[in-house]
């Protein structure tokens, strides 16, 4: 099955403004994100969706397959939307920009998730918790699971929340949602003509649209999470992780 991979870039950032193109390891932001993409197995091709002609020119230095967008999307995954409509794929990857150290092979399990289960339609990856205290932090989503795979429902609140000495129990009993998306072209297109529903509202996590509306997103487990980039001070730590690594291969 032919899948591609869609990175939707927006210059603009509430905590941290232009992060897709901070340079200091001498690279853009969303130039290492490509970079690892493209390292997957299973994409055959990779593109930059964006609203921004700066963020379009930028990428065009280095390579990438780009699209220049609408400005009115509410998400990613409507600009997602636009970006593959006339395109010829079967499956496609949604890929945070934010993510420079995101793990080829996970991108291909996900992937994989969708060419051995034709009946699934979207899929998305999940992990075990590292720290009990994340489970109460509302910025990591979390999610409950049935034993089919499948997603029963999103929140930032603790879910599910233990009775006995709660809110937060046994660590091994939640995991975390990692955002990264694959989904059937026809799937993608249908679901972006929906209105957000009012799970998406409450808790401001678009993936609640599809459950609201009765669809199924199945799951796959990872052990490994690449850490994104939301402030200036997580980018500073990838930067000092980066120019670490280079200097090690370097020696």
């Amino acid at each position: 099955m032919k899948t591609i991979a869609v990175i939707p870039a927006r210059y603009e950032s509430t905590r941290f403004p232009g992060k897709v193109l901070a340079k200091d390891t001498g690279k853009y932001l969303i130039q290492h994100t490509f970079e690892q993409v493209r390292k997957a197995r299973l994409i055959q091709k990779v593109i930059i969706a964006t609203d921004s002609q700066i963020v379009l020119d930028a990428c065009k230095t280095f390579g990438a397959d780009c699209c220049l967008t609408a400005s009115t999307h509410q998400s990613g995954t409507d600009r997602i939307a636009e970006a593959v409509g006339k395109i010829d794929t079967d499956i496609i990857i949604n890929v945070q920009a934010d993510e420079p150290e995101i793990e080829p092979t996970n991108i291909d399990l996900l992937a994989q998730l969708l060419i051995d289960n034709p009946n699934a339609k979207m899929a998305t990856l999940i992990a075990r918790f590292e720290r009990k205290e994340q489970i109460a932090d509302p910025n990591i989503v979390k999610v409950v699971i049935g034993k089919d795979r499948f997603a029963r429902y999103f929140s930032r609140s603790v879910i599910p929340y233990c009775r006995e000495n709660g809110p937060v129990g046994n660590i091994n009993d939640y995991y975390r949602h990692l955002g990264i998306y694959a989904y059937t072209k026809d799937f993608l297109l249908n679901i972006t003509k929906l209105p957000a529903g009012r799970w998406e509202q409450i808790e401001q996590l678009e993936q609640l649209r599809i459950l609201e509306y009765g669809f199924q997103i199945l799951t796959g487990l990872v052990k490994h999470i690449a850490p994104g980039i939301d402030t200036p001070q997580q980018y500073a730590e990838f930067v000092r992780r980066y120019k670490l690594s280079s200097k090690i291969g370097n020696d």
